[in-house]
């Protein structure tokens, strides 16, 4: 199950069903387009509704002195996106002179322009102030939700996104759902489940699509946003069929406590420390390490549990089954995880007696490591690892080498045994080589 593209460019197929179609202007893919419409749209009423909390914490300003222009500039993007995609749907329905099976017409698409615009030159409105004040963020967030629950339109969007979603399952897991029932109460419980967590999934590949094509990323975060209420809404369901479930010793419990518990966790992490404050970071590459980490965080994790859901149905599948892009991450995590070890035992070498020849080893690896393997590290690890590489090739003797190899190694070992903990070596433990 790969990460999604952007809509689809079509110009044969518009023109076949509309011979007056110029050929040679773009059309789209109606059904990409509607996805990527509703989930935007979803996006701005998640992140309304949270009002931005724990994208934007400022050391010791109450949240109802700072200013929201930043929040405000992502959600007036976000509209102009959305108003553009609109734009697009439009041309394609018309063009086609076909309706989707939705009923979503361009008629549907001409009314939805006319609160996206309502909504922009509001917008436009609130940015004209030189400071957003939480009174008018607050209202006129509220102004946007309700304006976004009124119009059938966008609620057709979002409904049509979040089915889009729903069917993100793996083609060999929905063979073993069909083909491999299982006792009618686990069976309804994973054909509930298993769709939520494949939402989730359809949604990140948009943020993994948006890392691959080096887009802007802060709007990446109404989408986490979207992806973090979905999320809190599962945990919630899991842990109340946990606390009716009749039999703690099922099979069906523990996966459901695992997933419960995993799910719990990882949001953890991704909300309480990779997104704090991001919406007020600057440097690109700060927000593309913390964007990277945190859609590497959730969508390794779910990909795991909906894993561990269907050895429910097949005990011996695995994740590299269902997920093929697993394998890839596999290899690269195995590779870098021997290298960082290779490593690390040289740099201890290098500590206890720098001489020539051990430096020469280490410069040596150290360079293979920064030319092959650390592509496969995060990015805040591999700025980390440069700045290292360029103060031990440009020590000028082994008095001021020594520090720099005893912080390296120390990094080295933290580093390892974070990669360590990476979903996909869960199977593959670390056996230390000695050298």
């Amino acid at each position: 199950m790969e990460a999604t593209s952007g809509p689809t460019v079509v110009y044969a197929r518009s023109q076949a069903l509309n011979p007056s179609v110029d050929s040679a202007v773009p059309m789209f893919d109606e059904s990409e387009l509607m996805f990527e419409l509703g989930l935007w749209l979803a996006g701005i009423e998640s992140f309304l509704r949270l009002k931005s909390a724990g994208y934007a914490e400022v050391t010791g300003i109450n949240s109802a002195e700072r200013d929201y222009k930043r929040e405000h500039r992502l959600t007036h993007a976000t509209l102009i996106r959305c108003s553009r995609l609109n734009f697009r749907l439009r041309r394609t329905r018309r063009a086609l002179q076909d309706s989707l099976s939705s009923g979503f017409l361009a008629e549907n698409s001409e009314r939805l322009g006319l609160t996206l615009r309502d909504a922009i030159l509001l917008s436009e409105g609130l940015g004209k102030c030189g400071k957003v004040e939480y009174g008018g963020w607050i209202s006129w967030s509220k102004t946007m939700r309700e304006s976004l629950a009124a119009s059938d339109e966008a609620r057709l969007l979002i409904a049509s996104a979040e089915e889009a979603g729903a069917s993100f399952l793996p083609p060999e897991l929905i063979s073993l759902l069909e083909n491999k029932p299982l006792v009618f109460v686990d069976q309804a419980e994973l054909e509930f489940i298993l769709p939520q967590f494949a939402r989730i999934l359809k949604w990140l590949s948009v943020v993994g699509r948006m890392l691959r094509d080096d887009e802007p990323l802060k709007p990446a975060l109404l989408i986490f946003s979207r992806v973090h209420e979905q999320t809190s809404e599962l945990i919630e369901y899991i842990d109340r069929r946990l606390s009716r479930f009749p039999d703690e010793g099922a099979q069906l419990f523990g996966s459901l406590d695992g997933a419960s518990y995993t799910a719990a966790l990882e949001l953890k992490k991704v909300y309480n420390q990779e997104l704090v404050g991001l919406v007020n970071v600057r440097p690109s590459p700060t927000v593309y390490a913390r964007i990277e980490t945190a859609y590497s965080l959730l969508n390794d994790s779910f990909q795991q549990i909906v894993t561990s859901f269907a050895r429910l149905i097949d005990p011996q599948i695995s994740t590299l089954d269902l997920f093929p892009n697993f394998c890839i991450k596999l290899d690269q995590s195995l590779l870098l995880r021997e290298d960082l070890s290779s490593v690390l035992r040289i740099v201890q070498r290098a500590e206890q007696d720098p001489d020539k020849g051990v430096l020469d080893e280490l410069k040596n690896d150290l360079g293979g490591l920064l030319g092959n393997t650390m592509r496969y590290l995060f990015y805040k690890d591999r700025e980390t690892i440069e700045r290292f590489g360029e103060e031990i090739f440009a020590a000028g003797d082994k008095k001021n080498l020594a520090p720099i190899l005893h912080r390296f190694g120390a990094y080295l070992e933290t580093l390892l045994g974070q990669v360590n903990m990476r979903s996909v070596l869960a199977d593959h433990p670390f056996e230390e080589q000695k050298g």
